[in-house]
């Protein structure tokens, strides 16, 4: 039977692949987009064979204004939606707090409860919140008003990592080596009111989607983020998006990343529900540290998806039979290959069988 979906945010890199997929899989479902931006790419695409990424697509408020409800019952009611991606963080938390307000969503949605959201939106309450445990990197909240000059050299030292408390795409993130860039920094980005500042860690850097069902943990798969997307434009070199990745098959990610969760869910009291995405980072002997964790699906999910874990696909099942009986458990999903990929501007994801074909030398 055909469905209407909303997917939020549609100018976005994981709106367009979460629409993507949706269109790959279920070719009879319709698709609605929504952005702030006139101008959201997503509004635009064509698939490769031509047809539109979405049906129909619709200027929407901020959602952080009081016209953004109204209009998102007005468009569920006339389109006949039966149930929403929702992205970014931003409108997620606002979904959470409707939630609160009347007890239902204004249609069917797959994510976690407003505190975990809110808790895990900010990396300065996330990083409070993990405070004296193993699973974060040393690190401390400053602000331009109180940017702690002492503490960030007695307590966290030197090279140290900056990233703004919100946002995306590593926002305000560089590695620090003296009090001096530290303060050029803060001049620089003095538009960006909060900052974490935490010790510099020098291994890979890794993320894990996974996904939650009323607090058990039902799957998840794991990544290393190796090159980034004109990584030279970024005075950090990570710019969020990723260049060249692989594909790990290592339980101890997975493993790591749930007793996190754990951890979180008895601190706020709260089960865990929906999808989570992990940013993490070894130090120099290997051990995992949290730099971030997202309430919704990662830019990967759709790469993801066409090497067998398919989490849009999954949460395409829980909100049409509105349980996980017929989702695979697989806590510690491996892939069949050790799959690398490939992505950059304006092209498509590109998926190979390993990395050993970077080893094929042509002979002149």
């Amino acid at each position: 039977m055909s469905k209407t979906i909303l997917v939020t945010g549609i100018g976005g890199l994981t709106p367009r692949s979460i629409a993507t997929i949706i269109r790959e899989n279920h070719h009879d479902y319709k698709i609605i987009g929504c952005d702030i931006d006139k101008k959201a790419i997503g509004f635009f695409m064509l698939m490769k064979d031509g047809r539109k990424l979405v049906d129909e697509y619709y200027v929407c408020p901020r959602c952080d204004t009081p016209e953004y409800f109204p209009w998102i019952e007005k468009l569920v009611t006339n389109k006949e939606i039966d149930y929403a991606f929702v992205q970014p963080e931003a409108e997620i938390v606002e979904w959470g707090s409707y939630y609160e307000k009347y007890g239902k969503y204004p249609c069917a949605v797959f994510m976690g409860c407003k505190l975990l959201s809110e808790s895990l939106r900010d990396k300065s309450i996330m990083a409070d919140l993990l405070e004296g445990t193993e699973y974060i990197p040393k690190t401390i909240k400053v602000t331009q008003e109180n940017p702690r000059f002492n503490d960030i050299e007695k307590e966290i030292g030197f090279p140290c990592w900056i990233r703004a408390t919100e946002g995306t795409g590593g926002l305000g993130s560089l590695r620090l080596d003296d009090i001096s860039s530290y303060k050029s920094w803060l001049f620089i980005n003095s538009n960006i009111p909060e900052f974490t500042v935490s010790e510099f860690l020098t291994g890979r850097h890794l993320a894990n989607e996974m996904l939650y069902y009323n607090g058990e943990y039902i799957k998840g798969a794991a990544l290393e983020c190796a090159e980034y997307v004109m990584a030279n434009t970024a005075p950090s070199h990570v710019t969020g998006n990723t260049h060249f990745g692989r594909f790990l098959n290592e339980d101890r990610i997975n493993e790591f990343c749930d007793n996190c969760i754990k951890y979180l869910e008895n601190k706020l009291g709260v089960p865990a529900h929906g999808i989570l995405s992990f940013d993490l980072k070894e130090d120099k002997e290997g051990n995992m540290k949290v730099t971030e964790i997202n309430i919704r699906h990662m830019a990967y999910t759709g790469v993801m998806a066409h090497v067998g874990f398919d989490l849009i696909e999954d949460t395409i099942r829980i909100m049409e039979d509105g349980n996980c009986r017929n989702i695979d458990r697989a806590p510690f999903f491996h892939y069949k290959k050790p799959y690398v990929f490939l992505r950059d501007v304006d092209v498509e994801p590109i998926v190979l069988e390993s990395e050993s074909i970077f080893d094929i030398r042509e002979n002149l």
